[in-house]
């Protein structure tokens, strides 16, 4: 049954995303990416652009899923040969029971603001997370809870996320 819902997950044409570069799309079609859906949230996800590198500088994630494995890869001021790809696993991992027998998606990328970052940090009395001066990647397995990934000093920091 499991598999059989890895098999099953919407995964979208990076074509469907509008606000997406073209040539990341392209970039992406030539890696073969799909990206994965959650179906108990409207809308699309799993694509997103702000700040992940330095303040000023809009770069775009995409949770680029690969014959039912996902990485997140992140294009660099919107260069699609300049990226980083990281936090690769099989889809399977991000299936969870919903309701019953019902077994769906659930891994899913947002924005972490400084804003988040900090709140999380103090509110689940984590460890200070270093200064922050940009935007991170929340990781988020839905309804389970989340992990920042957050460039520090050229390393990704894996700070606390929603609980």
């Amino acid at each position: 049954m499991w598999e059989a819902t890895d098999e099953q997950t919407v995964r979208l044409n990076p074509a469907a995303f509008p606000e997406l570069p073209r040539k990341l799309v392209a970039a992406l079609q030539r890696r073969g990416c799909t990206v994965p859906q959650v179906p108990m949230i409207d809308g699309r996800q799993n694509v997103i652009k702000g700040e992940f590198a330095m303040a000023g500088e809009i770069d775009w994630a995409v949770l680029c899923s690969v014959r039912r494995v996902s990485s997140i890869l992140i294009f660099w001021a919107g260069s699609e040969v300049n990226f980083a790809e990281i936090e690769k696993r099989k889809d399977l991992d991000g299936l969870q029971g919903w309701g019953g027998t019902k077994i769906v998606y659930s891994r899913k990328i947002a924005l972490a603001d400084k804003i988040f970052i900090r709140d999380h940090a103090t509110i689940l009395g984590a460890v200070k997370p270093p200064p922050i001066d940009h935007q991170g990647i929340d990781d988020e397995f839905v309804g389970k809870g989340s992990e920042v990934l957050y460039l520090y000093r050229g390393k990704w920091l894996h700070l606390t996320g929603a609980d």
